[in-house]
């Protein structure tokens, strides 16, 4: 994989706090066309091939789960509330730095008792809120944890350790969901961006998508795309027991042919399958718990043909998750499949078979 996608992981990138993101998302995009737009939120595209047809959407989202700073206790403990869907349990004692506006790092450890501490009391077997953790940064008291630099309203982001498997096939990083998705924008743009196309592209990533798919209402309103699709990192439960449905890392994209937010449109289902087989490209279906930024883009205007590509990802929404590297190539050999054979004809096809 690209060094891009690396780049991505390591920034802080919380919820409204995405500018560090898009900052390098504009950089990159400005080596291959002038032609970008944002939204008032923040959310940023590139457009190759202007009037060129019917109007296709990639999406990837900038932000990543995290916290922010609501108080101080007087031991000087930092309290925080959770910037999307976070288990306190998972993010117990584990090293999580405040992000300051002035781009300073605060390191810190999310304090846990240890089992000396504990011997002797019931066993505690209530599911921790993110809300009930207290960030330990070292300060002595209330006054010195503002002296180091403490504010409210702050982002907290757990600490990267990006590694790559022994194999060289899987990497750990925090953030896959979604800098993956932001990452293949740049990745697909970087291979396009001097090919002729007969469709106009919009290639890029939304923000606050983890806070209820905000970034994705205006984005899309500023576009006004055809179709609209979503490329996500989705949660797999191979190692959980998962069925045939719920994502296995390694075997290829996922098809989300339904989530509780979005059913698949069919004319998108079957263009996608048929790609899939005509090109053989590893593929598999999913069905989710959860939703992607397709949801809110599927109900702009009179509708918008939508799809989430999913990138198949173990343990997201804790501070290091885990992707494939087969699993990359088939997500950017389906999207590369779809931009390359889509005009307005296949549009038109596609549109019918709702």
């Amino acid at each position: 994989m690209k060094t891009l996608y690396q780049d991505l992981v390591n920034l802080p990138g919380a919820p409204s706090f995405e500018k560090p993101v898009r900052d390098y998302m504009r950089k990159t995009m400005l080596r291959y066309t002038e032609d970008i737009h944002q939204d008032k939120l923040g959310s940023i595209f590139a457009r190759l091939n202007k009037g060129g047809g019917v109007k296709l959407m990639i999406a990837g989202h900038m932000d990543e789960v995290g916290g922010m700073v609501v108080g101080i206790t007087k031991e000087g403990l930092i309290k925080m509330t959770s910037l999307g869907g976070m288990m306190g349990n998972v993010f117990l004692s584990q090293r999580m730095n405040i992000h300051t506006d002035e781009g300073d790092i605060i390191p810190g450890v999310t304090a846990s008792k240890p089992p000396h501490l504990t011997r002797g009391d019931a066993p505690d077997t209530k599911v921790m809120k993110f809300e009930d953790l207290l960030l330990d940064i070292g300060a002595d008291n209330e006054e010195h944890a503002k002296a180091l630099g403490v504010k409210i309203g702050q982002q907290v982001i757990s600490e990267n350790q990006y590694t790559v498997s022994k194999d060289g096939k899987k990497i750990f990083s925090k953030a896959w969901d979604n800098r993956f998705g932001a990452g293949m924008a740049l990745d697909l743009l970087e291979e396009l961006h001097q090919e002729p196309l007969s469709c106009e592209l919009y290639l890029g990533a939304t923000v606050q998508e983890e806070v209820g798919l905000r970034g994705a209402a205006t984005a899309v309103g500023m576009v006004n795309p055809d179709i609209f699709i979503a490329v996500d990192a989705s949660p797999c439960a191979d190692v959980f027991g998962g069925d045939e449905v719920s994502g296995h890392l390694g075997k290829g994209f996922l098809v989300r042919f339904y989530d509780p937010n979005a059913l698949m449109h069919q004319g998108m289902k079957q263009r996608i399958l048929a790609l899939a087989k005509e090109h053989d490209i590893a593929h598999q279906f999913y069905q989710s718990k959860g939703g992607t930024d397709a949801a809110r883009a599927q109900l702009h205007g009179d509708g918008v043909c939508v799809a989430t590509i999913g990138m198949p990802a173990r343990y997201i929404h804790s501070n290091t998750s885990m992707i494939h590297t087969d699993d990359y190539a088939a997500v950017k050999a389906m999207l590369l499949a779809f931009i390359r054979t889509l005009n307005d004809e296949v549009y038109e096809q596609i549109k019918a078979n709702v």
